[in-house]
């Protein structure tokens, strides 16, 4: 990024530079999160830029990892980023399914849906996790009884795949 300001090609603003992440194709993901984990005004400027309205949350997840690559391990910048994935979810989907949920419970439900997706997909997991369970854990975690989204956001999860599957084909989770 430093060639880009020195250069004059891009200027040193936070909007300019989660544009040119944004339309930027392709660029090396891994080096975009090392970057983007320096300037968390980036990451609020480049999510801002995703309209997830309409969408299911799996889906806004899916289409969320497709930008922004996730950490291997749960380290501050994967709550970071995923706490202000379920802020602007929640800004995008003022009247969807979760309307009643606050940003809160959409990020307790996103972490719910990370760690059931990493347990489908990980091969080294033999027990798998069941509707049941993922419905009574949600249930306990959120203090909240939805059992019908929370089983149609299994069903998601196990029917389509990994959220961050691009990731996964590179061993990442």
């Amino acid at each position: 990024m430093e060639y880009f300001f020195k250069y004059n090609l891009l200027d040193d603003d936070p909007d300019e530079i989660a544009k040119f992440f944004y339309h930027a194709k392709p660029l090396d993901r891994t080096q975009m999160r090392y970057y983007l984990k320096s300037r968390p005004e980036v990451l609020d400027s480049l999510i801002n830029l995703q309209d997830f309205g309409n969408q299911s949350l799996p889906g806004a997840l899916r289409q969320f990892f497709r930008l922004l690559e996730a950490p291997n391990t749960w380290d501050p910048y994967l709550h970071l980023m995923v706490e202000k994935f379920a802020a602007r979810f929640a800004r995008c989907n003022p009247n969807g399914s979760l309307s009643n949920y606050n940003p809160e419970t959409i990020y307790v439900l996103c972490f719910s849906l990370i760690m059931l997706s990493v347990d489908l997909a990980n091969p080294k997991i033999r027990n798998k996790m069941s509707k049941r369970e993922f419905i009574r854990n949600v249930r306990r975690a959120l203090l909240r009884m939805d059992d019908d989204l929370y089983g149609h956001l299994y069903d998601d999860i196990y029917q389509k795949g990994h959220l961050a599957s691009c990731q996964t084909k590179q061993g990442k989770a």
